[in-house]
Formats: structure tokens, sequence, C-alpha cells
């Protein structure tokens, strides 16, 4: 028996529409979150922007942001409690239309003193709790045969980092975030291909460079060799993430599944 075919949006549907859809920011106090559920806010969506303790709340309340916007308190590394949550919200036609995985573990670790334990505890927080977190919400797009995932990767889960970018100003960025990123670009792809013929489609935003606040203030020198390697010659600004974000998850995106969107501008060209 042949697969029921997912209907194609009308061509009358308005481009980057996303009036009153369902969209969960894992990570949506965080640098890229914040841009990313305050264009979707502005865009009309209902959002859930889930961070650690207080920090959605306290973001939407100091941003002024719509009723719309629903902060969220959960650590994505606490499975039981993420599942549970997403089971609670997934009933009553509450299931997401879009869901964005913003969180990244941190471990500046060297690779010369990088344990087997810490690697694993590493990877189980960032790739274990992760992919839990993410094939519960797929699994929920895929009652109501429609959804859009998206996970971020890093331009180091494509390339590797050159040490002089770092030499005498910062540690390398370490290996094991490259390998982490490397394995949510294949992450999505598989994922891609499991929930396609359920209409739930699975990318990942590849970004680069776009170093935090904090180390453009303490580390100017730094900044300067990140900017001698790209093309643009400059780094990039958290809203130059938002518009790949909105892409992926409205119906100008409804036959992309499986791709990794880069915004590096133009590091891993050459």
């Amino acid at each position: 028996m042949a697969s029921p075919v997912i209907p194609a949006p009308s061509r009358a549907d308005p481009i980057f529409d996303l009036r009153d859809r369902r969209i969960w920011i894992i990570g949506g106090a965080g640098y890229f979150g914040k841009e990313v559920v305050t264009a979707l806010d502005r865009l009309g969506a209902i959002v859930s922007c889930i961070d650690l303790k207080d920090k959605a709340r306290e973001f939407v309340v100091e941003q002024k942001l719509s009723p719309q916007v629903i902060p969220v308190s959960l650590d994505l590394v606490e499975t039981a409690e993420v599942l549970e949550w997403i089971e609670h919200e997934c009933v009553e036609d509450r299931r997401p239309d879009g869901a964005v995985f913003l969180t990244t573990p941190m471990s500046a670790t060297r690779l010369a003193d990088l344990t087997k334990e810490e690697l694993n505890t590493y990877n189980e927080a960032g790739l274990g709790a992760l992919f839990s977190a993410v094939r519960a919400t797929g699994s929920a797009m895929v009652q109501q045969k429609r959804g859009s995932i998206v996970l971020f990767s890093s331009m180091y889960g494509q390339v590797a980092p050159d040490p002089s970018t770092y030499d005498g100003l910062l540690a390398p960025n370490p290996i094991q975030y490259g390998m982490q990123k490397a394995a949510i670009n294949q992450m999505a792809r598989y994922l891609a291909v499991h929930w396609g013929k359920d209409g739930v489609r699975c990318n990942t935003i590849i970004p680069g460079a776009f170093p935090h606040p904090a180390t453009q203030a303490n580390h100017p020198e730094f900044i300067t060799r990140l900017q001698d390697k790209i093309p643009l010659g400059r780094i990039g600004t958290a809203i130059e993430v938002t518009g790949a974000v909105v892409f992926l998850l409205s119906d100008s995106a409804s036959f992309v599944t499986g791709h990794g969107l880069v915004v590096d501008g133009g590091w891993t060209a050459w």
C-alpha cells in the first residue's frame, strides 16, 4: 500500500508566514535565542521560550514580549523532566509546528587534558540529552503529519580550527566541541530521512564566526584574527542567524530537509 502523500503548501500561503504557529525555542534566552524569539514574536508565532532556571522569564519580561511568548524553565540535560514536559504539551492539539534546539554544553578542556570520562559526560549532555528531546519532539510532530526541527551545529563541525587564530590569546576551540557538532549534522540528516514521509523536516544551521559579546569586548585581537579569515571581512551578529531560522521553520522551506545551512560569512568556502 502506497504511503499517503503529504500535501505541498498552497501558492497563496504568504511567504514566511508563522502566525499562530506553535514553536519551541530551546535555549531561547541565549545569545542566538533572544534574537530568534523576538523575531518570531513579531511574526505572530506562539513561542515557548525555554531556558535554564529563570532566564527565559527574565528575558520575556525585560523585553516586554507579547503574551504569545511563554517562558519555560527547563534544563535539557534533565531528560525525564524534559520528556514529561513534551508529553504534557503535546495533548489537546498543542503539538509544535516547529522546534529549534540551540543549547550547547560547555567544555574547554584542552586535548592533552581531556579524559574519556569527561568526553563521555560532555557527549551525554550535548548529544544524548539532545537526541532524547529531539526524538520525542519529532515523534509528536509525526502524529500531525507536519513539523520543522532546526538543530544548531557549527563551522567546526565542518572544518578544524586554525591554531594560529588562537595562538597566545585563547585556548583553541576544543576537539570535543567539533566532534559533537559534526554528530549533530549527521543526526539531522538521519532524522530527515526517517521522518520525511510523515511530513516532518529536520535541518541544521551551521554558524560561524559569532563570538559572544564578552569575547568581543575582552579579546579584540582575537576578533581581528577571526575577521581576517572570513571572506566578508567581519564577524557575524546574532540577528544574522535569525533569518535562516525563520526560513527553515516556514513553509518557504517546505521542500528543504536533511540540509546544513551554512551562515559563516564564507569561512568554510576556502
